[in-house]
């Protein structure tokens, strides 16, 4: 079972939110996730994409506060997508020291960058932020541990898809994972840049 192989404050959490059965979905891509790999995770919606993001990301951060750097970035579509996912993070770290931060276009990048330089461990933004984040400096990937896109489809559009291709290219390593309903050929295309050698699950 793989909620019975992760850090014991997720177990404890989990434990809390009388969550004791993975779906099928988690069964098959937790472990392949926590193994580093760089993974294609394709299910339909309510498959419990959104819970193995968190549980996998706190399980790459050991549910502990390090440095000032980020360790972990979660890319989304929109400000929207971007405020729902904060506030599901932070109902999941409230009893370890992750710092979670959040950005947006509806912030001054000049704040973002102040905020995020005080210290964070998981910044999630989306597409349009992330890359004024790293075309101006503001945010350092030298500790980038797990880079995970959620719900990659909007990355289908050309300007989307060009962001991130420019972002990949100033992170020197980390593990990529990438959810999404479906896998589109233009997601695939990704295999030859920053998802080599990657693992596809699909549920």
């Amino acid at each position: 079972m793989p909620f019975k192989k992760l850090h014991s404050d997720i177990k404890e959490m989990l434990a809390d939110q009388e969550i004791t059965t993975p779906t099928s979905f988690q069964r098959r891509s937790i472990p392949i996730i926590k193994s580093g790999a760089n993974v294609f995770c394709n299910a339909a919606k309510n498959s419990g994409k959104t819970t193995t993001l968190i549980l996998t990301t706190l399980q790459k951060l050991k549910c502990e506060a390090v440095g000032n750097t980020p360790r972990a970035i979660v890319l989304v579509e929109n400000r929207e997508r971007a405020i729902e996912l904060y506030d599901a993070f932070l109902a999941h770290t409230k009893h370890n020291s992750l710092r979670v931060y959040v950005g947006h276009e509806k912030l001054h990048i000049d704040l973002q960058k102040s905020e995020i330089y005080e210290g964070i461990d998981i910044l999630i933004s989306t597409i349009g932020t992330l890359n004024k984040l790293f075309l101006s400096n503001g945010v350092s990937s030298s500790q980038l541990k797990i880079f995970s896109i959620d719900d990659a489809d909007f990355l289908i559009q050309q300007s989307a898809y060009i962001a991130l291709m420019s972002i990949t290219q100033s992170i020197k390593k980390c593990q990529y994972v990438l959810y999404s309903e479906k896998m589109h050929p233009k997601l695939k295309r990704f295999e030859a840049y920053f998802m080599e050698h990657s693992r596809v699950v699909t549920a």
